[in-house]
This record gives structure tokens, sequence and C-alpha cells, in this order.
């Protein structure tokens, strides 16, 4: 951060440095924090307090989007950025100075005060970290949006990728994410779960420049939570439900109102893994209580099909189970090699 050269206690206060046992009340620094997620302006009521009560207000960048709004407000932003010394300096006789951070939080000015404080050598003003406004919940998720939409524009790569390009990416992540949830590492789902994301808000982006039929994030999430709502009578309506078999009759209920679908077998995707697609089609025909007779023959599919259905009736997730038992038979195979091969 560049400082303003020349500021001086005098300068900023009027008074020249007074030490020794005249020295008036080290007086006040507040740094006022602000989230660059939320709009300027929207400041909490401390933070306008202490704007308002301050002897002087400064803020090192004359551009800081904050600054419009608080001279609207009625409060003297000086521009400004004196070092540790200086403000402390200017502290002096009981002043409240309040410091507008710019987007770096003033590291420079933290650590030299935090030198000063450490070398016992003056007497310090109160310091207050005063955070002005806070993000949301989910507001980091404005930051992919925003990274996402230049690397759209300046990446040679990934602005010239399509949604049939990415598609064999989110098949990856999604596997990674499920590896990641079947081996328990917390880390690891965190890093996956980001992967995944990337993919919704990717395809998303692009979906943007579609000349016939565009759409953005935003009517991605629209759609998804006016889905949720719908769904959930028993949150957001007057339904009840007192058990999980309850809220599945509920959302298979709303399903079928918003679908229309003329087959059961509507909206379940062929490309998914066999087992998976086996043990959906049998969920769809036990949920909606069809009798339909597994088909017979001697290739080894329909004997994996009979399988993946009596698995599905038990409420066992067959696709889950063959993973568990491929990887320990992985680890079976890691124990031979770790052996010499022998088996023994």
């Amino acid at each position: 951060m560049g400082y303003v050269r020349g500021v001086n206690a005098t300068s900023l206060n009027g008074d020249s440095n007074v030490t020794g046992a005249d020295a008036p009340a080290p007086g006040r620094i507040v740094l006022l924090t602000t989230s660059h997620r939320v709009a300027p302006g929207l400041l909490s009521w401390p933070a306008w307090q202490a704007l308002h009560g301050a002897d002087r207000v400064l803020c090192a960048d004359g551009a800081h989007p904050q600054l419009p709004y608080l001279r609207e407000a009625g409060i003297t932003v000086d521009e400004a950025s004196p070092t540790a010394e200086e403000l402390v300096d200017a502290c002096a006789g009981g002043r409240t100075l309040v410091v507008v951070a710019t987007g770096e939080g003033e590291p420079r000015l933290t650590d030299g005060l935090a030198r000063l404080a450490g070398s016992g050598r003056i007497q310090m003003p109160d310091l207050e970290l005063l955070p002005a406004s806070y993000d949301l919940p989910g507001a980091r998720l404005l930051d992919l949006v925003q990274v996402m939409d230049r690397i759209r524009a300046e990446c040679p790569w990934s602005s010239r990728q399509t949604h049939k390009g990415l598609a064999k990416y989110g098949i990856e992540e999604a596997y990674e994410l499920v590896e990641a949830i079947e081996e328990g590492d917390r880390d690891e789902l965190r890093e996956e779960l980001g992967d995944v994301l990337l993919q919704v808000v990717f395809h998303a982006r692009i979906a943007e420049e579609d000349e016939d039929e565009p759409f953005s994030i935003d009517d991605v999430a629209g759609g998804i939570v006016a889905k949720l709502i719908h769904r959930h009578p028993h949150v957001f309506g007057d339904e009840t439900a007192a058990t999980p078999e309850e809220v599945k009759e509920h959302w298979l209920r709303t399903k079928a109102v918003e679908k229309q679908r003329t087959s059961v077998t509507e909206g379940v995707p062929l490309g998914q893994p066999g087992l998976a697609l086996a043990a959906k089609l049998s969920s769809r025909v036990r949920t909606a209580g069809l009798d339909v007779p597994l088909p017979h023959g001697e290739d080894v599919g329909y004997e994996l099909l009979a399988m993946a259905a009596r698995a599905e009736a038990e409420g066992v997730d067959p696709e889950a189970a063959l993973r568990a038992a491929a990887r320990a038979y992985r680890d079976a195979i890691r124990g031979v090699e770790e052996t010499g091969g022998t088996g023994d």
C-alpha cells in the first residue's frame, strides 16, 4: 500500500508531539473494515456511530466505494495514509480517528501499530477493529461467479469450451466426489465439492452466451430454489411430515404434478452406470406399485439386473456396494504385491 508522504502529527491534528508527564490522553484508533460483497453504504449501526463520533476519518484510497455514501451522510473523509507513529500522535488529547480500510486491510499500518504496542516505549491509544459489514452465508459464491466470468473472457482454453466439451469433466468430478465421501476424507470432500461447483458455474457462464435461449447462474439458482420450496410443502407450506417416508411422499407427489410424465421411466438417465440404472428403474417400479416381472436371459447382464433389483428392494445401493467390494479387492491385490506376489 502506498503511503502519502509528509503527513505528520501536526498536519493531522494541528498539535505538535507532546511527551512525558504532560502527555495528553492517548485517544482511540478504529480500523473500519467492510465487505466488497455487500452493497456500499449498508453499514452496521456501530459503524455509523463510530464514523459520526470521530474527530477525523481517514482513507488511503480516494476511490474507495464507501466514500460517496459516507460523504452523502455528512461525514468528512480525508484521503491520507499516515504511518503508525503519525496516527498514534494524531490521537493525542483523547481524539478518535477512524481509518476506513482499503481492500487489502491496511497490513502495513496494523503491523506498525503492533510493533509500537510491543515496544513498550509509548502509551498506545485504544485500538479497535470494527467490521462495518459482514458477509452473508454464501457470499463467496459471488467471488466464484466473478472469477469465472473473467476466466471465460480472458483464458484461451476456457473461452473456447462448450457444454459438450465439458461434459466428461462433470462425470469425472462427480465420481471423485463420491470417492471422497466413501473414503471419509474431509479435505478431499471440500475440494471435490468445489470442483463440482465449478462445473455448475462454468456451464451457467457458457449458457449466458447462447443466442437463442440464454440463462445465467441466477436463473439456475432461482429454478432450484423454486423447486425446493414447491417440493417441501411441509417446510414452506401447510402440509405436515413427521417421517422421512412422508417427506418422500410429498416429494414424489409434487414432482409428478410438475413433470406430468406418461411413464415412470421418464427422467431416468440411461448413461449412468449399469447397476445404478437397474436400481433406479427397480425403484421407480416399486414406488409406482407396478407389477413388472424381471426379464430373463442367459446373459450375465440379466443376473446383475436381478441382483441390483434385489439390493434396491432391501435398501442397499448396489453401485456403492460393488465399489466397496472393489476397494476390498484392490487392498487384497496390494497386499499380495507387497508380499512378492505369492498370495501367502
